[in-house]
């Protein structure tokens, strides 16, 4: 998902607001419900970003469907709907989450794979990682047949590829030259 300068500040803005009235773990778990929502349900992507469809309309879909999270959160989708920009909740859900994560020490390791990893597979990429790292990591793992055996690394801004189909672009340009 796209992040929007929009959307990073109205984060910024819940987290502090959620940083001051001591709820911030459980906007954290309503954050993480929005963004699994969106991503899974192309409908409600469509919904919320359909010119046609009225604020007030969005605004009582959104209260059905998230009826069980925070004060804090529904002002949030209260200060969308007086903007009219329900378009990027996902994408402020998203952001709130990367900001929680940052705030709690906590780094994200992309891990991508040719196959979905085991736990025995990730308890030892989660070991590895502890020698390099001294944050906590979580553990994300992407499944990309097209990297053919290996795997991609990714945590923050560097990234270790031990993928064969890397090796083999390798390869590929040595033989060139």
């Amino acid at each position: 998902m796209v992040m929007s300068r929009a959307a990073i500040r109205y984060a910024k803005a819940i987290l502090e607001t959620t940083v001051s009235s001591g709820k911030t773990e459980k906007v954290n778990e309503d954050m993480k419900s929005i963004v699994a929502s969106v991503h899974s349900s192309a409908d409600l992507k469509e919904f919320l970003a359909s010119p046609i469809i009225t604020s007030e309309m969005k605004m009582n879909a959104l209260s059905e469907v998230f009826a069980s999270v925070e004060s804090e959160t529904k002002s949030l989708f209260r200060l969308l709907q007086e903007n009219k920009r329900f378009e990027i909740l996902g994408a402020i859900a998203e952001q709130f989450n990367a900001l929680y994560d940052e705030m709690q020490g906590v780094e994200v390791a992309k891990v991508t794979t040719a196959i979905p990893m085991t736990a025995e597979l990730e308890a030892k990429v989660l070991d590895k990682i502890a020698l390099i790292s001294d944050k906590k990591i979580t553990i994300e793992n992407l499944v990309d047949p097209a990297i053919i055996g290996g795997f991609i690394l990714r945590i923050g801004d560097k990234q270790y590829n031990a993928s064969v189909a890397n090796r083999l672009q390798e390869l590929k340009r040595e033989f060139s030259n």
